[in-house]
């Protein structure tokens, strides 16, 4: 698995759960260029994620400084013996997520399930597994959690990823408040309507969504890939060294609920 097991880089690691989407491509991108040594970490096989990887690559002065390993973030194990394997640790962005839209009354309970294991226990293991590494080698770190800025706010026909998202907020506050004597912070960021990934797709096959996406941002238009890299980028530069606990939004203005 390249730098897992060849030796460490010398550089500060970073790693990225749903590393292969559009917005975990965006942020492992921010990241080499801001010197990381990134692990992205997916569902794909090797092959089918190549292509993304070579692309961060790139970008990267070293390409021993750019992994994949494809895991599953509902399997708890997996997760820990891949930040067991790993050179090193400093930041672990538990990004994975899924979003997909039903009526409260018309929503499984397997849906409900699915969002849950996904995106909240999900960001569990990956961060549980992160800060005990952390910990471990005696580094400080810290974890970094994609909640949205639907995570306090309701918006329709989203009430399995609502509830994971604000579960997010209070997990990342947890894991902050306990963790801290190690040097160990942990903060959100909250995006807004991302024209990419699962966004896109809701924005491209779901006409009630796109309608509503359409009328709630203040700035006007959706958000870019790169407006939520660059805010990541913040977060885990010297300049958010004294954040933790924290959501940091970058909305547009959409969790203000300008409608009109």
């Amino acid at each position: 698995m390249g730098d897992q097991e060849s030796g460490s880089t010398g550089r500060r690691r970073a790693v990225i759960t749903g590393g292969c989407g559009d917005i975990g491509t965006a942020m492992a991108k921010r990241l080499v260029r801001d010197g990381f040594a990134v692990t992205l970490v997916d569902l794909l096989d090797a092959p089918a994620a190549e292509s993304v990887v070579a692309s961060v690559r790139a970008l990267a002065g070293d390409p021993r400084s750019v992994d994949y390993a494809q895991v599953d973030v509902t399997d708890h194990d997996g997760m820990a013996g891949l930040f067991g394997r790993l050179d090193r640790v400093d930041v672990a962005i538990a990004n994975a997520g899924i979003g997909r839209s039903a009526p409260i009354l018309d929503l499984t309970l397997d849906q409900w399930r699915a969002h849950l294991d996904t995106n909240l226990t999900g960001a569990f293991s990956t961060g549980q597994a992160a800060a005990r590494r952390m910990v471990q080698d005696g580094r400080p770190g810290l974890l970094l959690f994609t909640g949205s800025w639907i995570g306090s706010v309701p918006w329709p026909e989203m009430a399995a990823y609502i509830a994971s998202k604000a579960g997010i907020e209070m997990l990342a506050k947890q894991f902050a408040r306990e963790l801290a004597t190690h040097g160990i912070r942990a903060n959100v960021i909250a995006p807004g309507i991302v024209r990419a990934g699962m966004a896109r797709v809701q924005l491209e096959t779901e006409p009630q969504y796109a309608a509503r996406a359409a009328r709630v941002v203040p700035l006007g238009e959706l958000q870019s890939v790169d407006s939520v890299a660059d805010a990541v980028g913040f977060l885990c530069s010297p300049g958010a060294a004294y954040m933790t606990g924290a959501k940091l939004t970058v909305d547009g203005g959409c969790s203000l609920f300008a409608f009109d």
